[in-house]
Order: C-alpha cells, then sequence, then structure tokens
C-alpha cells in the first residue's frame, strides 16, 4: 500500500488579502487572495476590485489563461475586438494571447474573482504595485461569500 502525504489546506478571509493598485493611477485594485508566494504553485487568483468607470489597461499573456467570476455588478468584456457585457454570476474565459480588457459600466463597483494559470509573472506584477487597504464596502461584499 502506498501512501501519499497530506497538505494541510490554507485557509484566508477578506482580512488577511494583500491589496494593490499596480500603477498609482489605476481604477482597479486586486486583493491577492493566493498566488505563487502563498500557495507554492503558478496560480494567482485574485479579486479585482473596479470602481465606477474603472478598467484593466488592454493586456495579453503569451501562455496563461485567465478566468474572471463577476461576484458583483456589470461591465463589458472586450477581447480582440469583440466585447461581451458581463454581469453578477457570469464566467469569461481568456485564451493565451487574446489582447483583452475589462470595464465597469455600472452605477456601482465590479468585483470579479480573477484567476490565472499559469502565473505568468502575474502576481509580481501586483506585487510591485502600491499596497492599499479593502474598505468597509469591499469588506461588505467580500464578507457576503463567506457568511
Amino acid at each position: 500500500m502506498r501512501l501519499t502525504s497530506c497538505v494541510i489546506p490554507v485557509v484566508k478571509s477578506p482580512k488577511d488579502y494583500q491589496t494593490y493598485r499596480i500603477s498609482p493611477n489605476d481604477s482597479n485594485r486586486l486583493a491577492i487572495v493566493f498566488d505563487t508566494a502563498s500557495a507554492n504553485t503558478s496560480l494567482t487568483c485574485c479579486v479585482e476590485i473596479f470602481d465606477v468607470g474603472g478598467k484593466t489597461p488592454p493586456n495579453r499573456h503569451q501562455w496563461a489563461i485567465e478566468m474572471f467570476f463577476v461576484i458583483k455588478g456589470e461591465g463589458v468584456a472586450m477581447c480582440d475586438g469583440k466585447t461581451v457585457p458581463i454581469k453578477t454570476g457570469d464566467s469569461l474565459l481568456v485564451p493565451p494571447t487574446g489582447t483583452h480588457m475589462i470595464k465597469n459600466t455600472g452605477s456601482s463597483r465590479l468585483y470579479t474573482l480573477t484567476i490565472m494559470v499559469p502565473n505568468e509573472d502575474f502576481s509580481e506584477l501586483i506585487r510591485s504595485g502600491t499596497p492599499v487597504e479593502l474598505d468597509e464596502e469591499d469588506m461588505s461584499v467580500l464578507s457576503r461569500l463567506v457568511a
């Protein structure tokens, strides 16, 4: 009989998330849930928070697949010239090399769970930004998920 080792799972709550604004003028923030530093795997999982009218700059990844799950809010997703509306409960999968961006078109903040595999230096880019705090509204939205 072959024994396998059991790894104790890492459990985090919103108060544990480290949050960054990649560039000072960005209109979105990224709260790292798990990344290469905390999960010992080539994965980045974060909550992306877009202010009203906020958006990501157009970007692409050479090898990584990026998935967005809309926790709350509405917006549009653009990829290689195509635009689709997104809202609470929607999932979006962006293939490698797709030039894409997300924009909040709603009247309140847009929250997405964003997962990128492999990491492709995404978490390092996030961590190179300016640390910021989650505010009361953010904690309210994220705490509802665990309640």
